[in-house]
């Protein structure tokens, strides 16, 4: 039976380059919430452990969403593996047309083995400037350009990239970082601390998400010897840089990673957030999801001037924005004071009162409407 042309596809078939398991960020929020609607497969990098034969690995996170990851034979190059991972979604998707399909890009990397299909629509949600990371392939700005020819939709993480890439496409548009209050706003009545936070005494200072080569390990290390008084939390995977280049003083805790779900526990203990990331060019267009969790949470915030930070958070004086380890200790030691803790609080919940991850998907499903209809239109015509 053939879907029909001005209702949304029912099959939503997601590509990234980052794991379900691994970090609980903006595609879990979204794709979670349009699993509610459609069949959602979230299709990961490959694995290479097999002796054998590729396959793919399809397992349930929750109704109607699958997580697909395949399993490729180690020391294959890379033509050999995008063949393979051709034959595996032809298994995967079947014969038939893929009327009912859209395809859902966070890496521009999949178009390598993707190019050929053909679904109803394409939807290119650029979250990060990947091109600017450590260790990107060489190949991917050309596969970028390549999808933001093929895409029907793109959406980006924040609005910087959005500023960058708006001449690319005719239908593109700005979702910056959203998020869940009800959830992290938990840390504002949490009454027990996690164990292996409780034992450490003092005036802390945290940090959750991915320590990686955008982290400012200087800037923390620097805080850490001029205030030994204080306790530095940092919590989350240490991923692309050698453990033994991370400052190791006794007033830095590294607890290593932790469930989106125990975020709000360790928030509860923290006394200032701090988003200490450096400003080079993979930091560049990046709009960090913490900033509004922490908020949300009501607990002040310190972060160098990410642009995204800076603009809306820091202009409002709902973060504080320092561009060194003076600067961050002068925004903290104020904070400390507890001087105007009340009005500062009621600011932050008056801005993210219209902000959701809810809302954040129900615009974004306006968007797919809209190109659906107009698609029908040109076609009648």
């Amino acid at each position: 039976m053939k879907n029909n042309m001005s209702s949304p596809p029912r099959h939503l078939l997601c590509f990234s380059h980052l794991r379900w398991d691994f970090v609980f960020q903006r595609p879990q929020h979204l794709l979670s919430r349009f699993a509610k609607d459609m069949q959602v497969y979230f299709f990961e990098e490959p694995i290479f452990d097999t002796v054998g034969d590729a396959y793919l690995d399809i397992s349930s996170r929750a109704k109607q969403l699958d997580i697909v990851v395949p399993h490729l034979p180690q020391g294959l190059d890379g033509k050999t593996i995008n063949q393979i991972l051709v034959q595996l979604l032809d298994d995967f998707l079947g014969a038939g047309v893929l009327d009912d399909w859209t395809f859902w890009y966070y890496t521009p990397m999949a178009l390598a083995f993707t190019e050929k299909y053909k679904p109803r629509m394409v939807i290119y949600d650029c979250m990060d400037e990947l091109s600017a990371f450590d260790f990107a392939p060489p190949e991917l700005i050309g596969l970028e350009k390549k999808l933001m020819a093929k895409a029907d939709l793109v959406f980006t993480g924040g609005y910087s990239l959005y500023e960058a890439k708006k001449q690319q496409h005719a239908n593109i548009y700005p979702f910056p970082s959203s998020i869940e209050k009800e959830h992290f706003a938990k840390a504002r009545s949490c009454q027990v601390a996690p164990a292996d936070q409780a034992d450490i005494a003092g005036i802390k200072l945290g940090f959750f998400g991915v320590i990686d080569e955008r982290f400012d390990i200087e800037l923390i290390r620097d805080i850490a010897i001029r205030r030994p008084d204080w306790q530095i939390i940092l919590i989350g995977p240490v991923v692309k840089i050698a453990e033994d280049v991370l400052p190791r003083n006794k007033n830095i805790h590294y607890l290593g990673q932790k469930s989106y779900q125990e975020l709000p526990d360790y928030l509860s203990g923290w006394d200032v957030a701090l988003i200490p990331f450096q400003l080079n060019e993979s930091t560049r267009f990046i709009s960090p999801t913490k900033t509004p969790e922490y908020l949300a949470a009501g607990v002040p915030v310190v972060s160098t001037p990410i642009r995204d930070v800076v603009k809306p958070y820091g202009i409002r004086k709902l973060v504080h924005i320092g561009e060194n380890a003076g600067e961050f200790i002068e925004a903290i030691t104020s904070e400390l004071s507890h001087t105007g803790r009340k009005k500062w609080l009621k600011s932050v919940d008056n801005f993210l009162y219209t902000i959701s991850w809810d809302d954040t998907y129900k615009r974004m499903n306006r968007h797919i409407q809209n190109q659906i209809n107009d698609h029908s239109i040109s076609i009648a015509s």
